[in-house]
């Protein structure tokens, strides 16, 4: 089984996201969603000795080694801004149970109404639609368009316009 390589991933991804404004609602609505999804999952927590896991801990897990597989770079990137989202959903994940349903339930609802105002603009579904691995790649390809817009890895940026 042949695995997609970055470009092809993010070429796929950037095919339904050729409009400024929706890229731009991304950059707003995915860490939104992305920090919802980890402070609703830091609850329960489970401890095996010193070790705390939560299945936020176990999703970040996964999701990290898929993103180092990837690209090492863009990989090690997500690992930090990962466990920042980790750190914060801890935060909310540790306030009363209404106010950590209200955080976590709230940034989820509002992070795709942007998607979908995005998608509007666009004119175009979600690439999740087509390809449920877009759930995964959403956040690479914000972290990626950041990274495009300060003038780094023009060599991927190049791959994946080359693509599309």
């Amino acid at each position: 089984m042949r695995f997609k390589t970055i470009t092809e991933h993010l070429a796929q991804y950037a095919d339904y996201h050729r409009d400024r404004r929706n890229v731009m609602t991304h950059l707003i609505g995915i860490p939104m969603i992305v920090i919802a999804l980890v402070a609703l999952l830091s609850r329960p927590e489970f401890s095996l000795g010193y070790l705390l896991l939560t299945p936020a801990n176990l999703v970040v897990f996964v999701a990290v080694i898929f993103y180092i597989r990837l690209d090492i770079r863009l990989g090690l990137l997500m690992t930090v801004l990962l466990w920042l989202c980790l750190s914060l959903g801890q935060n909310i994940a540790a306030l009363s149970t209404i106010g950590w349903l209200s955080w976590g339930i709230g940034l989820f609802v509002v992070g795709w109404l942007f998607q979908f105002v995005g998608h509007y603009f666009e004119g175009k579904k979600p690439a999740f639609v087509d390809d449920i691995m877009g759930l995964a790649i959403g956040p690479l390809f914000v972290v990626a368009e950041v990274v495009f817009m300060l003038g780094l890895r023009k060599d991927l940026k190049h791959a994946i316009e080359q693509k599309l």
